[in-house]
């Protein structure tokens, strides 16, 4: 998604007590960023925040990491996650907010980390293929992310793109995961609880089905 300059963005984010600035510092010691040992949940490529702010929100004994590599998005993010948990009188507590590259998540996230739960949401197609290697759900991140998922995570994925999915589909298999549900019309599935991310609202009201699906390791 793109978005243009935002010059409080960071000004707002260095003055936020859970935006870190310098994620690598963090690799394998994330509980001691949190404080507690609540299971760990991640987000890449976040975005505005919508949806790492109301799963948060909803799920107070876990914690999150969001990571998105532009600033100006992250900005608007913190803005929404105060939105959002002001709504209950909360102040975000089991929220981290990260700048960095996704494709290089090794590098911020370790095993020690433990992730128990993925979420990729409307990540970038890349439909040429000199490009489809940069994909997030590419087969050689999804053995990147193997290395840092707890033995019974499960990576949740959500997406417009028809070709994306469809390959997605065969990374999973061929990265040996398991695909424990799928589908290609997620709003008349028997999926409940789901959030809607701004990406996935505007989508729908174009009338394009939302494809989605859970994979275990």
């Amino acid at each position: 998604m793109r978005i243009r300059k935002k010059k409080w963005a960071e000004p707002e984010l260095n003055a936020c007590r859970y935006y870190v600035k310098e994620p690598e510092s963090y690799r394998g010691r994330w509980r001691e960023f949190f404080g507690n040992d609540h299971p760990i949940e991640l987000e890449i490529g976040c975005g505005k925040c919508t949806f790492i702010a109301e799963k948060a929100k909803r799920d107070p004994d876990k914690n999150f990491i969001a990571v998105d590599i532009k600033n100006d998005m992250l900005g608007v993010g913190r803005r929404n996650i105060e939105r959002i948990f002001s709504e209950e009188g909360r102040t975000p507590d089991n929220i981290a907010l990260a700048r960095f590259n996704v494709e290089q998540l090794d590098r911020i996230i370790a095993p020690e980390d433990g992730i128990a739960v993925m979420y990729i949401n409307f990540c970038n197609p890349w439909p040429r293929l000199k490009h489809q290697k940069r994909r997030l759900t590419y087969p050689k991140k999804l053995s990147m992310y193997r290395e840092f998922l707890t033995k019974d995570a499960v990576i949740y994925f959500k997406t417009d793109d028809d070709m994306l999915f469809e390959d997605s589909v065969g990374y999973f298999e061929e990265a040996k995961y398991h695909i424990r549900f799928i589908t290609r019309d997620l709003h008349n599935s028997d999926i409940k609880d789901n959030i809607v991310t701004e990406h996935e609202q505007m989508f729908t009201d174009e009338g394009i089905p939302i494809k989605y699906l859970e994979a275990t390791v």
